[in-house]
């Protein structure tokens, strides 16, 4: 009963919401106002912050017509974290004024299906990665509570069918996109916003400052762990499990003595990782920026992480431990193009005896040599059209399409 009532009442405000913003909607909207938008308001990061800083700083007399949408669980803690950022509770009724009457959205995931765009807003789309595995239409089958084949695919098809633009990072994407999303609309063919900093800021002094504010002290190697979602891997709807697929006993016996580990876990599993025993050595950082985590990272462990793509550039060494490919590729999300050795811009172990193999190599000799032409391969097929102006376009576009 109590479960029902909860449902009724969130049905109610949703229809409240729905008819305030169809009554904003007959109003024109607010010349210059930009609303941003992260992970679906959870955090500020990835591209829609990178896009938000370099429109402040190109039009700061303006500032005051940006705001970014956050969730209100979140506000308090995003609050302290950017006391300089105006800061919007998602879907309540003072939310509705701003978001039915700016005169762009900038995102990197989807809006609810049941909410409506002013036909004068425009979306710029930013997404939040180069895929390798299978997105959008594309997936035979969903493995998510919740939801069917169907329903994920055509929710797909009709938010694409909002974005007035979409940035893609490079052509395969590009390509991707377009059958992934059925998009029919403008690409921008610019990298990615968030990728601007591994070319600004890839300096000694920089990456020091973030050792310190992160670590309080200077590491002198930091690998790390940053692993795909796996979307079965859970125990029932909203919650979701995560083992680490290698013993860090044997990791830490391996190593320098001076290496640290960071995990970069997807966020709805980030308190349930076991670093007992360790943690003077191993942090979690679920939440911190990525950029200035690639920043600081002399090798990268992943598996079927989009990270790989982002990472190449900056052209450092590169672990994959795809511990369960066989289902991964076979059963569960699929590949756009062959993930194998021969494809990879670093060397892959399918077990932790291989795992443990290269990471040793590493620490003797801080690279992998033999896919040194592997890794300049892959940066120019995935990071040509990086170079760290990605934001400053993008923000030039809004400027020129808006304005007060």
């Amino acid at each position: 009963m109590k479960n029902q009532m909860i449902q009724l009442l969130k049905l109610i405000a949703r229809w409240i919401l729905i008819v305030m913003n169809d009554g904003f909607l007959c109003m024109r909207v607010k010349k210059g106002t930009v609303i941003f938008e992260s992970f679906n308001g959870r955090d500020i990061s990835d591209n829609p912050f990178a896009i938000y800083k370099q429109l402040v700083k190109m039009n700061p007399a303006e500032r005051d017509h940006y705001y970014f949408s956050v969730k209100p669980s979140e506000y308090q803690r995003l609050s302290k974290t950017f006391p300089d950022i105006q800061l919007i509770r998602r879907f309540t009724p003072g939310w509705v004024s701003y978001i039915a009457r700016a005169d762009f959205w900038v995102m990197n995931s989807r809006m609810p299906k049941w909410w409506h765009k002013n036909r004068q807003t425009t979306y710029i789309q930013t997404w939040h990665g180069t895929p390798l595995k299978k997105l959008g239409v594309d997936i035979e089958h969903v493995e998510i509570p919740g939801t069917t084949t169907a329903q994920y695919h055509q929710g797909f098809v009709d938010e694409a069918a909002r974005w007035d633009y979409l940035i893609a990072p490079n052509q395969y994407s590009e390509d991707i996109f377009k059958s992934a999303f059925k998009f029919k609309h403008q690409f921008l063919e610019v990298g990615y916003p968030r990728n601007d900093t591994l070319y600004q800021d890839n300096q000694q002094s920089h990456i020091a400052e973030i050792k310190q504010r992160l670590f309080g002290y200077q590491p002198k190697r930091i690998v790390m762990y940053a692993p795909t979602w796996r979307d079965d891997n859970f125990k029932q709807q909203g919650r979701y499990n995560f083992t680490l697929p290698f013993s860090l006993a044997n990791f830490f016996k391996t190593v320098s003595d001076d290496t640290v580990l960071i995990i970069r876990p997807h966020y709805l599993v980030k308190d349930h990782i076991d670093i007992t025993g360790f943690a003077d050595r191993v942090k979690i950082f679920a939440e911190e920026d990525i950029n200035e985590l690639y920043l600081i990272t002399d090798l990268l462990i992943t598996d079927y992480s989009s990270v790989m793509f982002d990472y190449a550039n900056l052209e450092r060494p590169m672990l994959f431990f795809p511990y369960d490919l066989a289902h991964y590729r076979d059963e569960l999300r699929g590949f756009y193009f062959d993930y194998d050795q021969a494809n990879l811009p670093g060397p892959m172990a399918t077990d932790e005896a291989a795992f443990i193999k290269y990471l040793k190599e590493y620490t003797e000799t801080g690279q992998f040599s033999a896919f040194d032409d592997q890794l300049r391969a892959f940066n120019h097929q995935f990071c040509s059209w990086e170079n760290g102006h990605a934001a400053e376009k993008i923000s030039r576009l809004i400027l020129q399409q808006g304005g007060k």
